[in-house]
């Protein structure tokens, strides 16, 4: 018999994620979590664990089919976290639901077309980095709203077809799905708002395809017969735009913050000693851009990391715990060090429902990060590390803001 341990209660402030992962850590690789409304689930902490999690068919990520307590009408509609369940897109789908909406949506993540778009990603990259060059001398400038959000915008956008015009308005009403202080109530009108703009945008589309994701997916529904509904499109878009634009401009932000906040380890970098890659794969260990990901259920009991999880419990993958995993990187597990033989970590996901757009982040934030350190060397943070705060969600794993100081490079200044 399972022995009873109080669950950790969950801040959804998220002030202090690590340190509360460190807590639900303690209660084993896989532990008992309490989410808002008395929600009871499981969070996978241990790496082992969570590789096998996400490798095992047996756990849904469709809430609608087995969500127990949401299909007997147990759960709360004012539950902030439903929405994570209840989405209608690739990510939420079950078996060969899953299988077809995930390899319409692959054919625009080949290896082949993200090295294509590296001119773009470098245009992108160079324009923003003309612009904060444009900063007065000694202005604090904000790196994630003035660089890394616009990039990871700019280039999904580009990936999914949207248009200049509607650009602002869907991003900033999907954004509020992440931000878990705010009400159901708050959540759901805001993505309501941006689903509605979405599927004007669609319908436009439809009139006029062009070369992009969006006209995919229409003529995907037109034409070969996978009885795509109009509900799935909009609900896949919207899910790669709010994943697009998060995830890059967390990895973005987290990376250039572990840089500048460890000058010894960006000097081995900028010496050769060390590569661009080697501190993004590091980043994505140790700060996990999603860091607490809602939600998998599993379609009968599963044993796993010395706990039985129940037929319909919530499961959450924490990734930012998994990077850190002692059993894994040792007692240095929550250091960032580039130089570190293993760098394994979850962060992107694995199997089934592994993030489709991981390659395309990688080369993003690879391209934004040097180019940043090239351009601007003398680079520095405008107040102490400990004084970014991190963003009001214990799901992503960001910061409000990243204010640096620029100083121009030596044939600028001349």
């Amino acid at each position: 018999m399972q022995k009873e341990t109080p669950p950790v209660v969950i801040d959804t402030s998220g002030v202090d994620i690590h340190a509360e992962n460190a807590r639900i850590r303690e209660h084993g690789p896989v532990a008992q979590v309490e989410l808002p409304n008395g929600v009871r689930a499981w969070s996978i902490t241990g790496y082992d664990a969570g590789r096998q999690a996400l490798s095992d068919h047996r756990l849904s990520k469709d809430g609608h089919q087995h969500w127990t307590a949401y299909v007997h009408g147990e759960v709360d509609p004012s539950f902030p976290l439903i929405d994570w369940a209840l989405m209608d897109n690739m990510n939420t789908t079950y078996g060969s639901a899953h299988s077809r909406m995930r390899a319409l949506v692959a054919k625009r993540f080949t290896p082949r077309r993200i090295e294509a778009m590296r001119p773009t990603i470098d245009k992108i990259v160079a324009s923003l980095l003309a612009d904060l060059a444009g900063s007065s001398a000694g202005t604090v400038v904000d790196l994630k709203a003035r660089y890394a959000y616009p990039l990871a915008a700019r280039v999904i956008f580009d990936v999914v077809g949207i248009p200049e015009a509607a650009r602002g308005t869907i991003l900033g009403d999907g954004e509020a799905q992440i931000d878990t202080t705010k009400t159901s109530e708050e959540i759901a009108a805001s993505v309501e708002r941006g689903l509605m703009e979405l599927a004007a945008v669609v319908e436009a589309r439809r009139q006029h395809p062009a070369d992009d994701l969006m006209s995919d997916l229409i003529a995907a529904q037109q034409e070969d017969g996978s009885e795509l509904r109009d509900g799935e499109i909009i609900g896949n878009l919207s899910f790669l735009l709010g994943t697009g634009t998060e995830t890059v401009t967390n990895l973005v932000v987290n990376s250039v913050l572990a840089l500048l906040s460890h000058p010894d380890q960006l000097q081995l970098v900028r010496s050769g000693k060390a590569s661009w890659q080697d501190a993004i794969e590091e980043t994505l260990r140790v700060e996990a851009p999603v860091a607490h990901l809602p939600f998998r259920f599993p379609t009968e009991d599963v044993q796993l990391g010395g706990v039985t999880m129940s037929a319909g419990d919530p499961v959450l993958m924490n990734f930012a715990a998994i990077g850190r995993d002692p059993a894994i990187h040792g007692t240095s597990a929550g250091s960032f060090d580039i130089t570190r033989p293993s760098k394994d970590h979850l962060s992107f996901g694995h199997g089934a429902y592994s993030c489709i757009g991981k390659a395309l982040g990688r080369v993003e934030a690879e391209i934004a990060v040097s180019a940043l350190f090239t351009r601007f060397p003398d680079l520095v943070l405008a107040v102490p590390a400990s004084d970014i705060k991190p963003q009001s969600t214990f799901i992503m794993n960001g910061r409000d803001e990243l204010p640096v100081l620029l100083a121009t490079t030596p044939a600028e200044s001349a």
